[in-house]
């Protein structure tokens, strides 16, 4: 009897079946597993890193920087800033160990191993790696030098990534506080060089030759070469470092040669760079290298010249003599004008006045380039253009005889326009010169 009631009372399930049907704790273990494993998949596809296996599926997907929905994600530029390098970070087989069917693939893998950006403020850390990524960039060189086929519009895509991964960063001003921004501070000062320009130098060097490639194709490269790439490209140019702004001088040039379509962009740009320059910073380490390059490009206007250059030089160059700083670019800011006097000799008055507006007051050593600059002008005038500011420019000249500075009363000009009008305007020559030493003889 007590048998049969007990046999009808409900039986209690065991651990294991419990376990079976509410999920317990013996699921965890391969939770854990599969989550270690999606994190050691997600180190294996970082950026920079080694993978010689096919490409990945669409399953894969989320561990190549895409959020659910397939939606592109922000990717991190692979810097390392003191972290772990990528591993593994190995050298890849060399150019000529491949088939050509797979030099262009090999070319991928290279440029993609070189965005691994290395911090080189410590000398000792990752010098296998430093080597390694030296070596690629090096090979990389030989391989766009050598190229004997058009670049594809991957190629060009991967180019331009490496690239702006390696030279697009934040410049480090050197410290000058409480110091004058005077050309002979500067001068005096030894320019900062940045301590990664042994990889820098093979990444313009790099990019220079492929600007410079006929392999390369404008029309498909100008996709990747934008303005935006142009914008940070002239940022780089404030760069303390006088190697990289002689390499961005030669690659600016390279670039508004090859891509006409991106020239109005690039003047438009410059010009805002010396206006920032003139009219709130007088700070810039590069308007020399600038100036130089807009020297070649004003040697190439066409006749007549256009009302956009014309005012360029009213309110760009003429005013580049106000700083203080005159002295670090004068030399290129006198062959650009000069340029444009020689192209239309109708801008002799509008330059000669310009100079008259800036002349310095009390500062001798500006007055004297402000003389040497008048002369390099007035050999490219014309007399007819010559009469027009005749009186506002001798005026000066007379007041420069007055000077208490040896090198600018001893300043000759001795250029043929003068002497050719000479014997027109001796008179009113010396009677501006003994006007104001008499006048000076009254103050004094």
């Amino acid at each position: 009897m007590i048998k049969q009631i007990l046999g009808r009372l409900p039986k209690k399930p065991s651990k294991s079946s419990e376990n079976r049907e509410f999920g317990g704790p013996s699921v965890a273990p391969s939770s854990t597993s599969s989550a270690s494993k999606s994190t050691s998949d997600f180190q294996s596809n970082r950026p920079g890193t080694l993978n010689n296996s096919s490409p990945p599926g669409p399953d894969s997907a989320p561990h190549l920087g895409y959020s659910h929905g397939m939606k592109p994600a922000q990717v991190v530029n692979p810097k390392l800033n003191g972290s772990s390098v990528p591993a593994p970070y190995e050298a890849l087989p060399g150019f000529r160990d491949v088939p050509n069917s797979e030099k262009q693939n090999l070319f991928i893998r290279k440029l993609n191993l070189c965005c691994v950006v290395f911090d080189f403020t410590d000398p000792t850390k990752n010098l296998k790696e430093k080597d390694i990524k030296r070596q690629t960039l090096l090979e990389l060189v030989d391989y766009v030098t050598s190229a004997n086929g058009k670049f594809t519009e991957t190629v060009m895509q991967e180019v331009i990534k490496m690239v702006s991964v390696n030279l697009f960063r934040p410049l480090t001003p050197h410290p000058r506080e409480n110091k004058l921004s005077e050309a002979f501070d500067l001068e005096e000062e030894e320019p900062m060089m940045d301590p990664a320009w042994q990889h820098l130098q093979i990444v313009y060097e790099f990019f220079l030759r492929f600007v410079a490639s006929p392999e390369t194709d404008a029309k498909l490269a100008k996709r990747y070469v934008d303005h935006a790439f142009v914008l940070k490209l002239l940022d780089l140019f404030d760069s303390e470092d006088p190697r990289e702004r002689e390499y961005l001088k030669t690659i600016l040039h390279r670039i508004y040669g090859k891509f006409m379509v991106h020239r109005p962009f690039i003047r438009k740009a410059i010009n805002n760079i010396f206006f920032r320059f003139i009219f709130e910073t007088e700070k810039h380490n590069g308007i020399a290298e600038l100036l130089e390059v807009l020297g070649s490009i004003i040697n190439g206007f066409a006749l007549p010249l256009k009302e956009e250059h014309k005012l360029f030089l009213v309110r760009a160059l003429i005013p580049l003599h106000k700083p203080r700083c005159l002295p670090m670019y004068h030399q290129q800011l006198s062959y650009s004008i000069t340029q444009f006097v020689e192209k239309d000799c109708k801008l002799t008055d509008t330059v000669i006045r310009g100079l008259l507006k800036y002349w310095p007051i009390t500062n001798s050593s500006k007055e004297v380039m402000f003389l040497s600059e008048l002369e390099e002008v007035l050999e490219a005038t014309q007399p007819a253009e010559f009469q027009r500011c005749m009186v506002p420019l001798f005026r000066q000249v007379a007041h420069c005889l007055s000077s208490s500075h040896f090198q600018v009363i001893n300043h000759k000009i001795s250029s043929p326009t003068l002497r050719t009008f000479r014997f027109l305007h001796e008179i009113n020559f010396y009677i501006w010169k003994h006007a104001s030493r008499t006048f000076c003889l009254f103050l004094s």
